[in-house]
């Protein structure tokens, strides 16, 4: 009896010791199925830039000088002089106007001057004789001077119904077509400068705020694609225009062969000196908005991630971006799958491409 007593003991321990172990087994492989694997990702060390920052901002290509010719006064447009397109120098007539009422005007301002005039210096001569008063010579002296003026004013007129180059340039287009009637100060020609052309952009306030740390400004024209342009500033404009910009005029540098024609455009790199270290470039991939600003996923020590809002200077076409506040030298932050991941979730660091596995696609 005892012995059959010991037997059903030592089962009852045995099934006991299998179930606690498998317990325990389930319990462990729950928890680690429970934990959630870390995300491998890249992530790139953060340096604070010292030397020189590139900002890349679109300009345009213009006439150093371009004006919109008229008439100083009104009539009816007789003839345009000069093509579009076509060059022109300075003094050469470029559109004329009906001048047959001026002409007419000028013609009986001119027969009045010589009836007057033939009676002032009859009177002149009298008074040097003595013959007529101070009175009668004062009026004749007057008389011709008025009617001087008004002849010459006459002149003027039939004269203006011609309109002039004022510079050497090109007629950029025709504004109005012949038998228009046109006023006083209606455009009619637009003409541009033949003189080396100028390159603008518009730099934004926070740019504008720096101006003094900007070095240069240097391009590339796609028709020199090996060539740097280096551009000398010109003018920067004091006031923003409607959309918050401050328009800069570049020149071109002398010898450069083929000139850009005005309407062309390219990007232009505005180097600025940042010696005091607080510019940050980092990959654009790194970047994501959320609650209306930019952020990054930063990479604590102990491989998790914490969202740090990062403020943007300027994007680059290169794939990178600069940042002038949020980050600091040695901070190492996330540039794959920023959209997945969330507050202190582990990551993983993946491995860099071998040399015969280019672009890591293997």
């Amino acid at each position: 009896m005892s012995t059959m007593w010991n037997t059903m003991r030592k089962s009852c321990a045995r099934v006991c010791a299998a179930g606690m172990w498998a317990v325990c087994a389930a319990s462990c492989s729950g928890d680690k199925a429970s934990a959630p694997e870390a995300m491998s990702v890249n992530l790139f060390s953060v340096t604070n830039g010292k030397g020189t920052t590139v900002t890349e901002l679109p300009g345009r290509v213009e006439a150093a000088d371009e004006v919109s010719l008229a008439f100083k006064q009104g009539g009816t447009l007789l003839r345009l002089l000069a093509e579009e397109g076509s060059r022109v120098r300075k003094g050469q007539a470029v559109a004329e106007l009906d001048n047959r009422d001026y002409r007419i005007q000028a013609e009986a301002a001119e027969a009045e001057y010589r009836r007057v005039k033939a009676e002032a210096d009859r009177v002149m001569a009298l008074y040097a004789d003595s013959v007529v008063t101070a009175d009668a010579y004062d009026k004749a002296r007057y008389g011709l001077q008025q009617i001087t003026a008004k002849y010459t004013h006459a002149r003027h007129q039939l004269a203006d119904t011609r309109l002039y180059a004022p510079f050497d340039g090109y007629v950029q287009r025709h504004i109005v077509n012949p038998a228009t009637v046109v006023t006083a100060g209606m455009p009619v020609i637009s003409m541009v400068t033949a003189a080396t052309p100028e390159m603008v952009i518009h730099l934004p306030a926070t740019l504008y705020l720096r101006r003094g740390e900007i070095v240069a400004y240097r391009t590339r024209f796609h028709f020199l694609p090996d060539t740097v342009v280096t551009l000398s500033p010109i003018s920067l404009a004091p006031k923003a225009n409607a959309n918050q910009l401050y328009t800069v005029r570049l020149a071109l540098p002398d010898g450069l062969g083929t000139l850009p024609s005005p309407g062309m455009s390219a990007m232009v790199e505005v180097v600025t000196d940042t010696a005091d270290g607080t510019d940050t470039t980092i990959p654009a991939s790194a970047l994501f908005s959320a609650d209306g600003a930019s952020h990054v996923w930063v990479c604590r020590p102990d491989s998790s991630v914490t969202r740090r809002t990062v403020t943007v200077s300027s994007l680059h076409t290169d794939g990178t971006a600069t940042l002038s506040d949020g980050l600091t030298d040695g901070e190492r932050i996330v540039t794959t799958g920023v959209h997945k991941l969330k507050e202190s979730q582990r990551v993983k660091p993946l491995p860099a491409a071998s040399e015969t596995n280019v672009g890591g696609l293997l």
